[in-house]
């Protein structure tokens, strides 16, 4: 089995995050987006997982390159990486990995995350994975038979025709078969929106008999932007929480400090005259003077002091001094 993970683009709405760190690579709870996505769909396939291909934007850099491979290394797979030099959609996306489209496959787009508990119907010749919204006119969705087989796939409904919303995640029993189609796309210029799409690789192979079902999940959390990253981990926190996962390491230096679960802190945090919690992240190495934070994500290496944080993002190394509340600041920036 292999995964296919589009992330060429840096995330420009997670801006200034994403400036320096592509936005797959933003912890969540503690770990990468993508990371968490990756050991999430190897759970729901529950079975060895080969290779992961990440395809990314050429000026990702090495040391991107390099934890994206530690990431595949961690789950026991080949870490592949392949390259897209103009933003040009997911079904060119798709392509630039045609080396790797062999076999039976996962495509999962590496800005979101997910909670299911399904068993895979692998005698389809493909999957969509979907989640049940309010509001289907905000979505792509799905249009199921009698037989709970996908018929249609339809972008941002004007009319109710499904509340089954397509989440980005896609299985195919032989993904070879979309890399034929999608090829096709690519040599006939079909382009919608300025981009070759997944959807009509998908649409030809429907054409000619293949058997598409949906897979649902049981949340679906976005990190597009601040604010539903911000949301997304705190519902990661409770979700790791009920799991009886560890989120605080055991070296984390108090003084005068409480925690409010569920928080992750993670290794050689020091917290001093602070009030962590609830639903907060903390990444290795940063320090907390004199605080008060909840629902915030902090990374690595960063100095608060004076803050009263809620609903707040601040980056690697950054420093703040300061009564702002609902900040949002990047690696190495330095506000007082």
């Amino acid at each position: 089995m292999k995964i296919i993970v589009p992330m060429a683009g840096r995330g420009s709405r997670l801006r200034p995050h994403t400036l320096t760190v592509p936005k797959p690579l933003i912890p969540i709870a503690g770990k990468p987006i993508v990371h968490r996505l990756v050991e999430d769909i190897a759970k729901v396939l529950d079975e060895k997982i080969d290779e992961i291909a990440f395809i990314i934007g050429e000026d990702f850099g090495e040391k991107v390159e390099t934890d994206l491979k530690n990431i595949a290394t961690t789950l026991g797979a080949k870490g592949t990486i392949y390259y897209q030099d103009k933003p040009l959609g997911t079904g060119h996306a798709i392509m630039c990995a045609k080396d790797s489209l062999e076999g039976p496959a996962v495509i999962a787009y590496a800005d979101t995350l997910f909670k299911a508990d399904f068993t895979l119907d692998k005698e389809a010749d493909a999957v969509i994975w979907v989640k049940q919204v309010e509001n289907p006119s905000a979505y792509g969705v799905v249009q199921l038979n009698e037989k709970r087989e996908i018929t249609d796939l339809v972008e941002k409904p004007f009319e109710y025709v499904s509340d089954l919303a397509v989440i980005g995640i896609y299985y195919f029993k032989d993904v070879a078969v979309l890399k034929n189609e999608l090829q096709g796309v690519l040599d006939n210029n079909i382009i919608r929106g300025g981009e070759y799409q997944i959807n009509d690789g998908i649409e030809a192979m429907k054409q000619k008999g293949a058997r598409f079902v949906p897979g649902k999940v049981d949340e679906w959390m976005d990190c597009g932007n601040k604010q539903v990253t911000v949301e997304t981990n705190t519902r990661m926190l409770n979700f790791l929480q009920e799991d009886g996962e560890k989120l605080v390491a055991s070296n984390v230096e108090m003084e005068n400090s409480e925690i409010i679960e569920p928080c992750f802190i993670g290794e050689n945090v020091v917290l001093k005259n602070a009030k962590i919690g609830p639903n907060v992240s903390i990444g290795n190495g940063t320090k907390v003077k004199n605080s008060t934070i909840k629902n915030s994500l902090i990374q690595t290496f960063a100095e608060v002091e004076n803050a009263e944080l809620n609903n707040a993002m601040i980056g690697n190394f950054a420093r703040f001094n300061g009564k702002f509340t609902e900040i949002s600041i990047g690696d190495y920036s330095v506000l007082e």
